[in-house]
């Protein structure tokens, strides 16, 4: 090398097919698991129907998910499983927005007044009832913010948006996080039973699942296993919670920064965009699309079976990264305010639901 001259770092080369092998093992597991369940559902239902049996219909959502749980509780999942694995809120988010070719915006404006004022009262309760809980157990400030935003918007990714926003350590987060899912993993079980037996009707069921369910992913297949319909306005429930989680991570992040646990938001315009969930404006434009008749029928059945393959591969992961022996590990405490939390906002919406259906007559 010439003398006074300078060595340019080399640039590593781009290689688009490590980063899909990477991705592409733990993909079809998913894949793998959501179809054994779709596969068991049917099996079930054509035994019952050859056999003149009654059975009740047990859907490929509950399947996947069961399959998940035993396989990630039972056995240590390979690392190079992993990635694919964890690309289960890409499916998830990609699912909401192909679903929005089954709304037109006319169904998203019958959500109703109603539904958003409910919308509101949920968020201000969770975050209110959370954060006296957190007091009463006497858990530390930060996880108790991230139980609250949790439990109000949209489970983990809400917490992960809010945990660098208020510079949480990664053990209150992860404590946060497994807390949630466990809870959320417990709903799909409860939920329709108690809509069942209650005999709530599709659109009431929905929206209660969509306000008190607090992960996306389990908020969606808990409506999912009620009814098609009760899915539908269970995903446009959750869909408008989610779209609150940049102004309340907002408000998190200026309360910790007064008191001086975290930086100081300069820019909150760009704040609130990069918080914002972008699905949620993929899910209105192809609801926009649709509305406008852009798509064909056979365009608009395509576009509902890649969301419900989506969905598929969505489930499998949710069971898979429930964790309950790293919730155990955990401690208690954690656990106690997330699940009296839960119990309590789900029997708060449910009254408030079931009153809103009585009056309105949903």
């Amino acid at each position: 090398m010439a003398q006074g001259s300078i060595a340019l770092p080399r640039a590593e080369p781009f290689r688009p097919f490590n980063k899909l092998f990477e991705f592409l093992p733990g993909v079809l597991l998913l894949a793998a698991i959501g179809y054994l369940g779709k596969l068991i559902e049917q099996s079930i239902a054509l035994y019952a129907k050859s056999h003149h049996l009654h059975v009740p219909n047990i859907e490929y959502v509950l399947w996947a998910i069961l399959i998940g749980l035993i396989i990630g509780n039972t056995i240590d999942v390979p690392k190079f499983l992993q990635a694919g694995i964890g690309s289960y809120e890409f499916f998830l988010k990609a699912g909401i927005v192909l679903l929005g070719s089954r709304f037109l915006l006319g169904d998203v404006a019958r959500l109703g007044g109603i539904s958003l004022v409910l919308v509101a009262i949920e968020l201000a309760l969770s975050i209110a009832f959370m954060s006296f809980l957190g007091r009463l157990f006497r858990l530390n400030p930060k996880l108790t913010s991230l139980l609250a935003v949790g439990s109000s918007i949209c489970g983990v990714s809400a917490i992960i948006a809010a945990q660098g926003a208020i510079e949480a350590d990664d053990e209150d987060a992860s404590y946060a996080i497994a807390a949630i899912l466990a809870l959320g993993a417990i709903s799909l079980f409860v939920f329709p039973v108690i809509g069942h037996t209650l005999h709530l009707s599709d659109h009431a069921y929905g929206l209660w699942a969509g306000l008190a369910v607090d992960n996306t992913a389990e908020a969606t297949a808990a409506g999912a296993l009620y009814s098609d319909a009760a899915g539908k306005v269970a995903v446009l429930a959750k869909t408008t919670r989610n779209a609150t989680i940049g102004f309340v991570v907002l408000g998190f992040a200026i309360y910790f920064a007064a008191r001086g646990g975290a930086r100081e938001v300069e820019n909150k315009a760009a704040f609130l965009w990069r918080k914002f969930p972008k699905f949620v404006l993929g899910f209105l434009l192809i609801s926009l699309l649709a509305t406008l008749g852009l798509f064909s029928k056979p365009q608009l059945g395509n576009l509902a079976n890649l969301s419900r393959w989506a969905f598929l591969l969505t489930f499998a992961g949710v069971g898979l990264r429930t964790n309950f022996r790293q919730l155990r590990a955990q401690g208690i405490r954690p656990l106690l305010v997330g699940a009296i939390g839960e119990i309590a906002i789900a029997g708060i919406t449910l009254g408030l639901v079931f009153g809103a259906a009585k009056l309105y007559r949903f």
